[in-house]
């Protein structure tokens, strides 16, 4: 199998072997300084990713530029071999090469299946205790993405509790908030949370948001958040950082800490499903 990536930058196509392109993903999505259980768990999530996109309907505007997906968060973060090489001292000698090279070795062709089919392999930097059902964030029901816990990234992630400050100016622009709704002091009311503890629905100045609104127009690092208001201006505290669905990837490395398998750390995240050899799938999918 054959991955067509468009290389944003270069504005060029790189047509690399499946393996290759999961090795480039996993190199883009997680440190090699992570366990090597959770380097795994993320392989098999990468490849779980282009499989079930080689196997759907091609987009359009990517299919014109002859490729199958970009090299950014648009799909997934991919880094060409070429660059990985040049990276670290020693190359392909180098151990942090040699460890993404082993877990892309040791999953080759593994993808997450449910009902026999590649899921939508979701996944996302540090939760903020548990993980979202994915009908709170994309209004799309799916069996194996539920809410979890995820109680590592606490104490793992250097990421898990960040502050925004905005100028209340700033705020009602980004809100696209006017006339009366964007006067005086803002009124922040928690409308209701969803089951990862992170904010559903908020008003601010009697306008109702949902909490990703609220987060992608902010660009806050989650959609659990608090704020505090001093004079004019508005500071939001976050706790984790993503969407929230799918696989957390510090407590991917915090289950790998403690001894948990790839295998355990992907059947924890995703609920149901199955590891497979994507060669035992229906010839549509694995061809």
């Amino acid at each position: 199998m054959q991955v067509k990536v468009y290389l944003s930058a270069k504005k060029k196509v790189e047509k690399v072997p499946l393996e290759t392109y999961v090795l480039g993903v996993l190199a883009g999505e997680m440190t090699a300084d992570f366990e090597l259980e959770a380097l795994k768990a993320q392989a098999i999530a990468a490849r779980t990713y282009i499989v079930r996109k080689l196997s759907s309907a091609s987009d359009e505007a990517l299919k014109k530029k002859g490729a199958d997906v970009t090299n950014t968060i648009q799909h997934q973060v991919y880094i060409p071999r070429k660059e990985l090489l040049e990276r670290w001292p020693g190359g392909a000698d180098a151990e942090p090469f040699k460890k993404l090279e082993q877990a892309v070795a040791e999953t080759r062709g593994l993808i997450i299946t449910y009902n026999g089919g590649p899921i939508e392999a979701a996944f996302f930097s540090t939760s903020n205790g548990y993980t979202e059902n994915s009908e709170e964030y994309w209004e799309l029901q799916l069996p194996y993405l539920r809410s979890v816990a995820s109680p590592w990234d606490k104490e793992l992630s250097p990421r898990y509790k960040q502050q925004t400050e905005l100028r209340q100016s700033e705020l009602y622009a980004k809100l696209g908030l006017s006339g009366k709704a964007a006067k005086g002091k803002p009124v922040i009311k928690l409308v209701s949370e969803t089951e990862g503890n992170r904010v559903k629905e908020v008003k601010i100045n009697g306008v109702l948001f949902t909490g990703r609104e609220v987060r992608e127009k902010l660009g806050l690092a989650s959609s659990q958040f608090t704020w505090k208001i001093d004079g004019k201006k508005i500071s939001f505290t976050t706790y984790g950082m993503g969407h929230g669905v799918g696989m957390s990837q510090w407590g991917a490395n915090g289950m790998a800490k403690e001894g948990k398998t790839a295998v355990d750390i992907l059947q924890h995240y995703y609920s149901g499903a199955s590891i497979v050899q994507a060669s035992k799938l229906p010839m549509t999918l694995s061809s």
